[in-house]
C-alpha cells in the first residue's frame, strides 16, 4: 500500500476522532499540530486505525511515531 493510498483512508479517521472535517495532514503533522490530539485521542486513533486497515501495533511501534509520515509509513508497512 503507498503512502497516498494510506493517506486518503487516513484523513477521514482523523476528521471522524478530533470531530474536525477541516484538517489537513501533511507528513510533517504532530500531535502539536491538532486541536485536542491529546492522549486520550491518541488511543481512539490507534484504535480507529487498526480497525480500519485491519493491523496490529505493538508497543514498539508506537514508541516511534512523532509525526503523521512516520504514522503513514508504519501503516503501509502493517498493511503490505
Amino acid at each position: 500500500m503507498k503512502s497516498e493510498e494510506v493517506l486518503s483512508k487516513l484523513l477521514p479517521i482523523f476528521h471522524d476522532v478530533f470531530d474536525d472535517p477541516t484538517i489537513v495532514l501533511q507528513r510533517e503533522t504532530t500531535a502539536a499540530d491538532v486541536e485536542g490530539w491529546d492522549s486520550l485521542a491518541q488511543i481512539n486513533l490507534i484504535v480507529a486505525i487498526e480497525q480500519a486497515f485491519k493491523i496490529s501495533f505493538s508497543f514498539n511501534d508506537l514508541k516511534g511515531l512523532n509525526t503523521v509520515g512516520d504514522m503513514l509509513d508504519l501503516i503501509a508497512r502493517k498493511a503490505a
